[in-house]
């Protein structure tokens, strides 16, 4: 594996750093700025939404542009987003480059996956796509703890300057490693072949599956420290290590979820959602027991990220003839979910519901993923009949 695809790895690291980091940060952030935690926590949502427009755009906008000067352009507007965001005292400023930061984030995801793809063999791409989504598995692990105690000792501001510090390594690496010219071996890829290779009911049906998958995880994940402190009991100091917990959980069910995914996608992804469903109840009823709420975090994280190995790969197999597109989309979808979870949740604990609600609520949204699962399944089984009829067909032709 080329060291270039682990220099992408580690700015997916950097970067999901930032995307993660808030849902530890959110009772420091808001009482700095003045809001409340619910209005804090739309932060999350400002980021997915950059994220949600970025990827498709910037994906089709730079697709004949030299891969190493547009990666090197969306990381270096990503770390000036959060030296703006570290020195601002205004929420509106913040929101503002959260969407910013978010927007040029989702195209490096689009682009380094494309080039990822573009610096390896055919018969290695997997592993390459999986250096990549590792960097947001690390981040999960370590970067999410990191930011969170960062925060509580140096403030929040620190973990921005502490991500934008990493931003720029990162991009020293990039400008070392990945070669000046595109990649892609297999010629000058066309917007208009891209954009015609999405026009499948099955491919928009996964991209669903992906953010109502995702927006139940969210939901949860977005709320644990403020639930952590205020319905658990636990003491402040405790969350990272709690959120640690989440993201070994989270690293060990990517890790599984990858060696099943290619050979039983949905088997994978009922599994994933069903636990994800029932370990979102489970923590709504039990969130005031420590002893039950912290086994049942590191439940959430490892079904949360179990069934993302098959939420990425699904795309890929419907889309053959749109990689960089499909990339930019599957981000977005992705985005979605992480848009939808925190609002909804923001709205059941603004409406007094408590911070418990926003479990309830992401068992709700599993149990609509759940339901997608099974329509995408049923697709595949409808496809693969009909593929096996029209090579029936043929080879009675032949005869």
């Amino acid at each position: 594996m080329p060291l270039a695809v682990y220099i992408l790895g580690l700015s997916i690291f950097a970067q999901g750093t930032s995307e993660l980091m808030l849902a530890g940060l959110l009772p420091e952030m808001a009482r700095d700025l003045g809001v409340s935690v619910p209005d804090a926590g739309l932060l999350i949502s400002a980021f997915a939404i950059g994220m949600l427009v970025g990827a498709p755009v910037l994906a089709v906008l730079t697709l004949r542009w030299p891969r190493r000067t547009v990666l090197l352009a969306f990381l270096a507007l990503f770390a000036l987003s959060h030296v703006a965001g570290a020195l601002t005292s205004s929420y509106g400023v913040l929101f503002a480059t959260r969407v910013v930061g978010a927007f040029v984030y989702a195209g490096f995801w689009a682009v380094a996956a494309s080039t990822a793809i573009g610096l390896v063999p055919v018969n290695a791409r997997a592993k390459a796509m999986s250096v990549l989504a590792g960097g947001l598995t690390v981040a999960t692990v370590i970067g999410l703890s990191a930011g969170t105690v960062i925060g509580q000792h140096l403030g929040w501001r620190a973990a921005f300057w502490s991500v934008a510090a990493l931003t720029a390594l990162a991009g020293l690496g990039v400008f070392a490693t990945i070669p000046g010219g595109r990649p892609d071996r297999s010629g000058t890829p066309r917007v208009s072949d891209e954009l015609r290779a999405l026009a499948r009911p099955a491919l928009w049906l996964a991209y669903g599956t992906t953010a109502l998958t995702t927006g139940a995880l969210l939901s949860t994940f977005s709320y644990l420290s403020p639930l952590l402190t205020d319905v658990t009991g636990l003491d402040p100091a405790w969350v990272p290590a709690v959120l640690g917990l989440y993201g070994v959980g989270a690293l060990i069910g990517i890790t599984v979820g990858g060696r099943i995914a290619d050979a039983r996608p949905y088997p994978l992804l009922y599994a994933g959602v069903t636990g994800l469903v029932l370990t979102s109840a489970a923590l709504a009823a039990s969130a005031s027991v420590a002893l039950l709420a912290i086994p049942l975090i590191f439940l959430l994280g490892a079904f949360g990220f179990g069934t993302n190995p098959a939420l990425n790969a699904r795309p890929f197999a419907l889309a053959k003839n749109a990689p960089t597109l499909a990339a930019g989309m599957n981000v977005a979808s992705f985005n979605v979910g992480i848009t939808v979870g925190p609002w909804v949740g923001g709205l059941a604990i603004g409406a007094g519901l408590g911070y418990a609600s926003v479990a309830w609520i992401g068992a709700a949204i599993g149990v609509a993923g759940l339901a997608a699962v099974a329509l995408g399944a049923s697709l595949h089984r409808r496809s693969e009949i009909a593929g096996e009829t029209r090579e029936t067909g043929e080879v009675r032709s032949a005869v």
